[in-house]
């Protein structure tokens, strides 16, 4: 897309004309974008939201730069907002590490030096070209920013435009419609509070368990089938994932955006997520339900029954014993009551039915969720946030077009054509990556030493250029390809020189705080979204 397209498709409202009313079940994320972009193209809108009120909770989200091109098209001065509470990745060091060989937080380059010079680290195994990447486009750098500070800007920049466009403790039970040509108009919302609210469209933004789409598709909400591998509709993707956060001066904290190590059978994953927290991921291939820490839905008292008396910082280190001492380290760093664990699902792509069902559609985990390996699950969510309002705009706004029933059945059906091709890439990349990390990746060989030398070593080692010059340049590229914004000049670095003087003062305060006893290391927030909520 074009900035001229874009700026074309944004000018329809619907001042003539009745003015419009979508419901939105769910205020996460992706309900809350949603919310934004229909009351920005003159639609009103009522978000049903089932929390009584909003709460801090969640933890970092990363925002890629197709995302952050998105939110600009929508509203400039929002963008502006959220880079006042944004920290950039894309613009330092990110990629793959060798989980066994890593060592000293050695910022080495990723080539193969190391085959003939054996003093030459062989700590990098890939680099991720995300800078290279959004520069193509001309875009602002990925980066992360906590949940509970996005949903908070998004709740202001809808209640500029309409003060009660939100009702909390409020949750969608359900819908009926009448079938096209049939008498009645709009589809019926049924509320918990009782009522029965009727509105012209819904659209269920209510997360990965969603009941907007148990109605749609027949599924029983959330029975999990199969010893839990199949849970409505949705499919354990094998892996389990521990994620902790804390505050920690590490030695190339300013120099790394995230590293992915690698190694045998898992991977592990650290991220800066600002203010001199670093959060971390390991990811575990294991049968669902082998709970041994809290959940990260917010459950604090929850008590995992038959958890051995091993402590959890010392179970993990077991399971990455060999491992490199980086990642031991920041395990070390850990407060044990700051890990959570989650067993992932996902969904293979609604490729052959619709996500739409006359004028009720679905939107970001509701329908597409997605394992978490390319942070792009919360960025799907508002790019469909967006093209659906573009449709309905467009639509609405048409001369000629049928009645507004026709209308809106039709909006809904064409944003489920333009959204399918690019999410079900997105959801079967993010599932190969899990998947190849996992079942086809090790630690890459050397001439050097012996530990990597089975057939998987080989594969990894001879993988390294064809991903590094090949995959993950296309791959980066086409993620970032949706740009509504267009190319945004020399924005994109004015950002990341004002965040750069800004992130370290506020690292160093951190540290200096966390040193003195001052503050706990330990997490602001859950490392987990709320199961209640939507990317």
């Amino acid at each position: 897309r074009t900035r001229a397209a874009g700026a074309a498709r944004s000018a329809p409202r619907l001042a003539d004309a009745p003015r419009a009313h979508v419901a939105v079940a769910g205020g996460g994320v992706g309900g809350l974008c949603t919310a934004l972009c229909l009351l920005k193209k003159g639609i009103d809108v009522t978000v049903y939201e089932r929390t009584d009120a909003f709460r801090r909770f969640g933890g970092p989200i990363q925002f890629a730069s197709n995302a952050l091109s998105t939110l600009h098209a929508v509203d400039p001065a929002l963008l502006d907002k959220v880079m006042e509470k944004f920290t950039f990745t894309g613009t330092r060091a990110c990629g793959i590490k060798d989980g066994l060989r890593a060592s000293g937080f050695s910022m080495a380059g990723d080539s193969l030096n190391y085959l003939w010079d054996p003093s030459a680290p062989a700590d990098w195994y890939v680099r991720f070209p995300l800078r290279a990447c959004a520069k193509l486009w001309g875009l602002p750098y990925t980066g992360v920013i906590d949940r509970p500070d996005l949903q908070e800007l998004l709740l202001e920049a809808c209640t500029a435009l309409k003060p009660d466009f939100i009702r909390n403790g409020v949750e969608v039970l359900g819908y009926e419609q009448p079938a096209p040509g049939e008498p009645g108009a709009g589809v019926r919302v049924r509320l918990s509070s009782g009522e029965l609210a009727d509105h012209d469209a819904l659209v269920g933004a209510d997360g990965i368990w969603s009941g907007v789409r148990a109605q749609m598709y027949g599924e029983e909400l959330k029975k999990p089938v199969d010893g839990g591998r199949t849970r409505q509709g949705c499919t354990y993707s094998g892996y389990t994932v521990y994620a902790g956060e804390a505050i920690m001066r590490l030695p190339d904290y300013y120099e790394c955006g995230y590293k992915v190590y690698i190694g045998p059978k898992r991977y592990f994953v650290t991220s800066d997520v600002g203010g001199g927290r670093v959060q971390w991921y390991a990811f575990f291939a294991t049968p669902p339900g082998m709970k041994r820490a809290r959940s990260g839905w917010g459950a604090e008292s929850e008590l995992m029954e038959g958890r051995p008396a091993e402590s959890l910082i010392d179970y993990l280190k077991g399971l990455h014993e060999g491992w490199s001492d980086e990642i031991h380290h920041v395990l070390s760093l850990t407060p044990e009551d700051a890990v959570e664990q989650r067993d992932l699902y996902d969904r293979p792509p609604e490729l052959f039915r619709s996500w739409t069902d006359g004028r009720v559609t679905l939107l970001g985990d509701a329908i597409h969720p997605m394992m978490p390996n390319l942070g792009q699950g919360g960025c799907q969510a508002v790019e469909d946030a967006y093209v659906l309002a573009d449709e309905l705009a467009a639509r609405l706004c048409a001369e000629e077009g049928g009645e507004r029933d026709e209308r809106v059945r039709a909006a809904l059906d064409e944003y489920y054509r333009k959204r399918i091709g690019r999410t079900a890439a997105v959801q079967l990349l993010s599932r190969l990556a899990s998947d190849l990390i996992i079942n086809l990746f090790d630690t890459p060989w050397s001439p050097h030493d012996e530990r990597g030398t089975d057939w998987k070593s080989y594969l990894t080692f001879f993988w390294k250029p064809v991903l590094q010059y090949l995959v993950f340049p296309v791959q980066f590229a086409y993620l970032y390809s949706f740009r509504p914004s267009g190319p945004l000049g020399e924005l994109p670095d004015r950002l990341d020189d004002a965040w750069r003087t800004r992130h370290r003062d506020e690292a160093e305060r951190a540290f200096a705080n966390a040193e003195a006893g001052n503050v706990a290391a330990a997490p602001r927030a859950s490392s987990f979204v709320s199961s209640n909520e939507s990317s």
